[in-house]
């Protein structure tokens, strides 16, 4: 038994929130994050924090060590990744259903800026990612004659409609012609730049803690393997304002929330979270990383992924992107 293992069993506590992985506080000065099943390496999260720290980015829990092993094939897995403990931290799908049952969206703002904050530092060049800005073209499956995005995108549908049973199942079927027609624009997405994103930015991400708010998990999306590590920004953006209704649905379903008051909260913080990351990454001049056109497609194929997800991981969770689907299409 390692040193590691050894101070989890002595003094743990778990995380209780919906997460593929499974975290853990040491001695409330650590958290080791272990990864279920092992991963094989290399994985984006060591790179991208060490990454980060060179560039300068600090709202994130600091990373102290990752622990990996080798595999009876000789191939190293990484078990889990140590970083820092921020105390009184609560994630999203805590402290932001409180703001949606409260109406607050000022918090919106903060994660706007936080948001830019992050691109804009995937974009910096620094010793581990000495060229992190690519261009679309570099990535365009040539051989297909098709965008990969777009390709990615009809998956994801495609997907959503076989793993989704009874009802909501019925439902999508019905409107797959429309959803199609939503995907569609990425056939033909313009050229734009590409960073390495987060890859899986949504509100249970991000940390509110006490001295603000920090964002974690660079891990890449569970519902989503070998994807390109350069996507556009737009992607992070998309799933993060979709994510905001995610919480609307929290709201409604387990806190007895208003169904219309909460579509108005939730068109609130969405605009407001926008505005407040064009504004920043205007400030940075990064305004450039961000290709509008790519937002609604991509939030359509964000609510697939959070079916697909639903279906192999969580069940339960099948109600939120549906209820989002269900109030854009009524």
């Amino acid at each position: 038994m390692s040193s590691i293992d050894r101070a989890v069993r002595g003094a743990e506590r778990g995380f209780e929130v919906d997460q593929t992985n499974y975290s853990v506080v040491v001695g409330e000065r650590v958290v080791v994050k272990w990864l279920t099943p092992p991963a094989p390496l290399p994985q984006p999260a060591p790179d991208v924090f060490a990454h980060l720290a060179s560039v300068g980015f600090t709202a994130t829990a600091t990373p102290y060590a990752s622990v990996s092993r080798r595999a009876d094939d000789g191939s190293e897995l990484l078990l889990a990744l140590v970083t820092a403990y921020l105390p009184e931290a609560a994630d999203g799908w805590e402290w932001c259903v409180d703001e949606a049952v409260s109406g607050g969206t000022s918090f919106a703002a903060d994660l706007g800026v936080l948001s830019a904050d992050l691109h804009a530092a995937m974009a910096t060049p620094s010793a581990t990612f000495p060229a992190p800005v690519r261009h679309a073209g570099a990535v365009r499956a040539e051989e297909k004659g098709e965008n990969p995005w777009s390709l990615r995108a009809g998956e994801a549908l495609e997907e959503a409609l076989a793993l989704t049973g009874g009802e909501d199942g019925d439902w999508l079927a019905e409107h797959a012609g429309v959803l199609r027609a939503e995907l569609a624009p990425l056939a033909s997405a313009a050229a734009t730049p590409l960073i390495r994103i987060h890859g899986d930015l949504h509100v249970g991400q991000i940390l509110r803690w006490r001295d603000g708010y920090a964002v974690i998990d660079f891990d890449g999306n569970p519902t989503v393997a070998g994807a390109d590590p350069f996507q556009p920004a737009a992607r992070d953006l998309a799933q993060l304002t979709t994510s905001l209704e995610h919480v609307g649905q929290v709201a409604i379903r387990r806190r007895d929330a208003d169904p219309e008051v909460i579509a108005g909260w939730a068109a609130t913080a969405r605009a407001t979270l926008e505005s407040a990351y064009l504004g920043r990454l205007d400030e940075l001049g990064h305004a450039a990383l961000l290709d509008r056109s790519l937002l609604r497609p991509f939030e359509i194929e964000q609510e697939c992924r959070e079916l697909v997800y639903a279906a192999r991981h969580l069940p339960r969770w099948r109600y939120a992107p549906m209820g989002v689907l269900r109030s854009r299409y009524r």
